[in-house]
């Protein structure tokens, strides 16, 4: 096929605007709609569910709202539908999509890709370590789920068997999009620039309007977000792309735009590892092709290295913790003084009972002076965690038990009373040859033949390109904010937090590069960071993406913290000041970068 692919990102996690599938729609010509509905405390929760009633465990919201409402012109344009909606139980899932398209008399079929879920085999896996901190693995009774990040070779032969809607569980967020990919243009499993290409259209894609101007450092410019367009991009047979999005939608798409999300959550740009294919992003070049649409070009790819990843959840303890606000003179300090009032009182009954300490405590106070003098407006955050739901439950008793005899200017807005322990569902990965997997492919119930594919264990070297050059400090120097000279995102990866760095002009970024060394980074983050950084440059987009390790205080479900996926990091970085020549700054940031 030589016509380029149009292909939707309707759902960039559980919970996505129920707007966007009708929205994507009215673009002409569109050929597929994908659906990312995934993350590992997502997998947690269907497992939960799935528990308690074997019927669930999927994303109920895709069959009822994303494709209740719209089957019918999903059918009449025949636009095909690709989705990780399944989590935890796919065929479940399948099936209730199967009762919906009956009961509007279409004809659709649905296939369902399983294999991913090793939760009856996880006794195998006992003596696997963690694969960052090294931890041993969990109890088994522990576990409440383990997938593995499955790529696009099922998907692709759920399409060539003649699937109109294809569900998974727990496949890689882009393999999506590039089993489209693969399917319309016939790429192979050997074509590694072009595959990695369709990952890169995915990664663009699978979250949504992050990459139409939602969570954009200059968010001015996406207008009201309330009527935010989602994304298309059309794909051509060279791996070449056009992002845009549909007509009459705010937002905008722009390099910066689409930049910001190549970037997120990628670690190393020259080794970002996926079931298909290893990808580098680091010479991506991308191009202002018109109002609200980029060309992506210079992707490059080598082979995968045969490993998929596991990511298994699991019950580690009790957590819970109460945000208040308190204003007046000394805001943080009385604050403070609450929190450490109701802590104080819970560790003494604790003592009384010979009963084990708090594992971890977190203390966090966010705010300001909205105005002149020592006046203060705060929001504090108290927090705990420990192995028993009770002792967790009684520091919440007590912190609010001394609500009277705090200092003056507490009040807390509630909804439904006071807040209660819950389970810490803690994140365990580690790597399985791709060949362990059995993969079970089914097209409206039947058996869809299908052969893993072999592949070799292999080392990816990493080819990162070096360093910026050392920046010419010869002439007079200014101070800048960083956010004056780049845009930037923050996320997370478990415990890491990943920001990417875009310079708004060329010539920034040896300064910016300079200016973030890893001691300046490791100071702004200091209230957080207990393992190293690793930086690296992108000449193609004129960027750098920062990785810090351990910095999350566990990640997900599992920290205390109030921001406990790295997404505020971008905003705090952007505070940053930078030297740079007074004469270098430029006034227009048009075109590439």
């Amino acid at each position: 096929m030589t016509k380029p692919l149009k292909i939707g990102g309707a759902s960039g996690f559980w919970g996505e605007a129920q707007h966007a599938t009708a929205q994507l729609l009215r673009v002409p010509d569109l050929d597929v709609l994908v659906y990312d509905y995934l993350a590992e405390v997502t997998m947690s929760i269907m497992a939960r569910a799935r528990l308690k009633d074997p019927d669930k465990g999927y994303a109920a919201d895709f069959v009822s709202d994303a494709m209740g409402r719209n089957l019918s012109a999903i059918a009449e344009k025949g636009v095909k539908v690709l989705s990780n909606a399944g989590g935890v139980n796919p065929v479940a899932c399948a099936e209730a999509l199967r009762a919906k398209i009956a009961d509007a008399g279409l004809n659709l079929h649905v296939a369902v890709v399983e294999g991913d879920d090793l939760l009856p085999r996880a006794a195998e896996f006992a003596g696997e370590t963690e694969m960052f901190s090294g931890a041993p693995m969990p109890p088994v009774e522990k576990i409440a789920s383990m997938n593995a990040y499955i790529g696009a070779a099922p998907i692709v032969a759920a399409l060539e068997a003649g699937a109109d809607i294809v569900i998974t569980g727990r496949c890689v967020d882009s393999a999506l999009t590039l089993a489209a990919c693969m399917h319309h243009f016939g790429w192979t499993v050997d074509d590694h620039d072009l595959l990695a290409a369709g990952s890169l259209a995915g990664h663009l894609l699978e979250c949504g309007p992050q990459v139409t101007g939602g969570n954009f450092t200059d968010w001015e410019q996406s207008g009201d977000i309330a009527k935010i367009g989602y994304p298309v991009a059309e794909v051509a047979g060279d791996g070449s792309m056009i992002l845009t999005k549909p007509e009459g939608t705010t937002g905008c798409v722009t390099p910066a735009t689409c930049a910001e999300q190549m970037l997120y959550e990628i670690g190393d740009p020259s080794a970002y590892l996926l079931p298909d294919v290893a990808c580098d992003f680091t010479q991506v070049a991308m191009t202002q092709d018109g109002p609200d649409r980029v060309r992506v070009t210079g992707t490059k790819g080598r082979a995968p290295t045969g490993q998929l990843k596991v990511s298994a959840t699991w019950a580690d303890g009790f957590r819970a913790g109460l945000t208040f606000l308190v204003n007046g003179r000394d805001a943080r300090a009385k604050a403070r003084a609450f929190a450490q009032a109701g802590l104080d009182r819970a560790r003494a009954v604790l003592s009384k009972m010979k009963a084990p300490d708090y594992r971890e405590v977190s203390f966090e106070a966010f705010g300001g002076k909205p105005g002149e003098g020592d006046y203060e407006e705060i929001s504090f955050k108290a927090a705990v965690r420990h192995d028993d739901a009770r002792a967790v439950g009684l520091f919440l008793k007590e912190l609010t038990g001394a609500a009277l005899a705090t200092p003056p200017g507490l009040h807390i807005f509630t909804a439904g009373g006071r807040p209660r322990p819950s389970p810490v569902v803690a994140l365990f990965s580690f790597l399985v040859p791709a060949t362990d997997l059995t993969y079970r492919i089914s097209l409206n119930g039947k058996a869809v033949a299908f052969q893993t594919p072999n592949l070799p264990l292999i080392q990816t070297p990493k080819t990162a390109p070096g360093v910026p050059q050392a920046p010419d400090t010869s002439a007079d120097m200014t101070e800048r904010k960083l956010e004056e000279l780049a845009w930037a995102r923050s996320g997370d990866k478990g415990d890491k937090a990943n920001i990417g760095v875009i310079a708004r002009h060329p010539a920034y970024l040896p300064y910016i590069w300079a200016a973030l060394s890893e001691d300046v980074i490791a100071a702004r983050f200091a209230n957080h960071l207990q393992g190293g950084i690793d930086r690296y440059h992108l000449p193609g987009t004129h960027s750098m993406n920062i990785l810090m390790h351990d910095v999350l205080g566990g990640g997900g479900v599992a920290s205390l913290r109030n921001d406990a996926q790295g997404k505020s990091f971008a905003q705090t970085l952007l505070a940053t000041s930078v030297q740079i020549p007074a004469g270098l700054i430029v006034n227009s940031n048009e075109g590439g970068i």
